[in-house]
């Protein structure tokens, strides 16, 4: 693992990423700490980009409960997170979790919209934190998965940088944010999956 740190004047005059603001959002303290210890680990306590983006995004569900003075019982975030995300989930069920959060005092669009993606998190640990991890070579999907993000984060980057250069005086932009990612489409089943996701469930249903 490899990590610089910027001056604090370069950090406070960028921009801040999606991550630092939803972690300052939902006070959640160190947890950009956490995501860059938890995916450069080593063994049985490294984590996925995929397993980092629940696992963040269930902190922040939590936080949401919490500052509307909830106390969640044991599973039930994790059963909420579930349902709001779960391609699986019944529309039913989902609606009903999302009543339950609006009856909390929660706007489920609004918490949906501070969730991250893998990719999120990627270009966070790799452009803002610096920080790179040593996948095992010999693991044809870790390979594949780090190519891709790698692509993917490029081309997130020249999109940005091109925004950036056109707002203003050719388009009309607010504080928008630029996401890249692939998708797999399985015409047996009919399911698409994104890239990263689909390895890591090791394929589709049909498979």
């Amino acid at each position: 693992m490899a990590e610089s740190n910027s001056s604090g004047d370069s950090q406070s005059s960028r921009r801040r990423s999606k991550v630092e603001r939803v972690i300052d959002e939902y006070d959640l303290g160190e947890a950009g700490d956490t995501l860059v210890r938890r995916w450069t680990s080593e063994g049985d306590d490294r984590m996925s980009l995929r397993a980092l983006a629940d696992w963040f995004n269930t902190r922040v569900l939590e936080a949401a409960l919490e500052r509307n003075g909830e106390t969640p019982l044991e599973g039930e975030v994790d059963n909420l997170y579930r349902l709001l995300t779960d391609d699986d989930a019944s529309a039913g069920s989902r609606t009903q979790a999302e009543r339950t959060l609006e009856r909390d005092g929660v706007d489920p669009e609004e918490l949906r919209s501070d969730f991250l993606t893998h990719q999120t998190i990627y270009t966070y640990l790799t452009k803002r934190r610096n920080v790179s991890r040593e996948d095992t070579e010999t693991d044809p999907i870790e390979a594949a998965e780090r190519r891709v993000q790698g692509l993917l984060g490029r081309t997130q980057a020249v999109a940005e940088e091109s925004l950036g250069r056109l707002a203003g005086d050719q388009i009309r932009v607010g504080d928008a944010e630029v996401y890249a990612d692939v998708s797999v489409y399985c015409s047996d089943c009919e399911q698409t999956f994104e890239f990263v996701d689909l390895l890591e469930r090791g394929g589709c249903d049909c498979a």
